[in-house]
């Protein structure tokens, strides 16, 4: 495994930094309204976010004198699917024969027409 992939397994091994993951799904939120979340003190959650963003899974724009952190969801979904694709490589296959039975026109539905002709 990479060092990137274990920065950002090792991000998520805590329920806090996973909680702070998903509060950020809808948007960006400033550093003040993630720590009202948590009974966790203000350092506590900045060291949270300073874990989550050398993960590259958080970034952070300063607007005036406030920090905004945003979701960084493709970096997520990128590493843990490579990830999974490594040690359950059938995965791969199975996606790929459901995708290309999606693409197919309905058989079944062709068939019970066939049978009740």
């Amino acid at each position: 495994m990479s060092e990137s992939a274990s920065d950002i397994f090792a991000a998520l091994a805590h329920p806090t930094r996973r909680q702070i993951l998903q509060d950020l799904k809808p948007g960006e939120r400033t550093a003040g309204e993630i720590a009202a979340a948590f009974s966790a003190s203000g350092p506590t959650i900045s060291r949270h976010l300073s874990v989550l963003r050398h993960a590259g899974l958080v970034s952070e724009r300063r607007d005036g004198n406030r920090i905004l952190y945003s979701l960084v969801g493709e970096r997520l979904a990128l590493s843990v699917g490579d990830f999974l694709s490594t040690v359950c490589p059938e995965q791969i296959v199975l996606r790929a024969l459901r995708d290309h039975d999606r693409d197919r026109p309905d058989l079944t539905a062709a068939g019970a027409e066939g049978a009740g002709a």
